[in-house]
């Protein structure tokens, strides 16, 4: 139901079965409501109190009486309005004091820093932040990827890639490739600011290596793929080494 979209935007449990039961009551008092959810009554007031804030349910007070309506459905857009100005002006409040923040996190943080990605989405967020750096190189299988349910999402990654002009050094397994970026489509490739070079037939693996900035990603593809990523300047030195020992023009 479209209402199960409003958890989405905020809205708890027992304020979507509330708002549910008035919008199908119509004028709705605390009985027919108690009676619609199931909700004790000291619980429904609260809510009702709640949805009435976010401009979702009005009432009115006749003869002593409190009944309870839903207001138009375009007010959901209203909230969600509102809620996205609020975001937008809490933005403008934090970023004066970011450099702060990224300062204060900076002394914090250890020399080595790791993270764990694990599922398709988790996946995404990884090789998203690898578009905020200016070049990329990969170690190994990355062809492997071609046989998840990621496919399509990488193909469409790899383009947001190439327009952004990030360069991508891919020394795969030998004899493998990503399909449309073949090896004797240099000229092709270079326009999708991607090159290519091959390891040796011996130094296949089902790891794939990522390094960017001074991040260094093992990555595993699969139907729920995972990688461990490691942040530290000597760990991405020594990644790099043994990426530039095989590394041919």
């Amino acid at each position: 139901m479209i209402l199960d979209y409003l958890q989405k935007i905020g809205l708890t449990a027992g304020e979507i079965k509330v708002y549910s039961a008035v919008l199908q009551i119509g004028i709705s008092s605390l009985n027919k409501i108690h009676e619609k959810t199931g909700i004790e009554r000291r619980n429904i007031y609260d809510i009702l109190n709640k949805l009435i804030e976010k401009g979702l349910i009005s009432y009115t007070i006749e003869k002593g009486k409190k009944t309870f309506q839903s207001t138009h459905p375009n007010k959901i857009i209203s909230y969600l309005e509102d809620k996205k100005r609020d975001v937008e002006k809490i933005e403008q409040e934090i970023k004066p004091h970011l450099d702060e923040l990224i300062q204060q996190f900076n002394k914090l943080k250890s020399s080595v820093h790791a993270e764990v990605f694990r599922g398709n989405e988790s996946m995404k967020a990884l090789l998203k932040e690898t578009l905020n750096y200016k070049e990329q190189y990969w170690i190994g299988g990355n062809s492997g990827v071609e046989s998840t349910n990621l496919k399509t999402w990488f193909s469409h990654w790899m383009n947001e890639r190439a327009k952004k002009k990030i360069w991508m050094y891919d020394l795969v397994d030998y004899g493998t490739f990503l399909e449309g970026y073949e090896p004797d489509k240099k000229q092709k490739n270079k326009k999708d600011f991607y090159k290519y070079y091959q390891l040796p037939k011996n130094l296949s693996s089902p790891m794939v290596i990522l390094i960017y900035g001074n991040k260094v990603a093992q990555i595993l593809w699969g139907d729920q793929s995972f990688a461990f990523v490691l942040e530290s300047e000597e760990i991405k030195e020594s990644f790099m080494k043994y990426f530039n020992y095989f590394w041919k023009e």
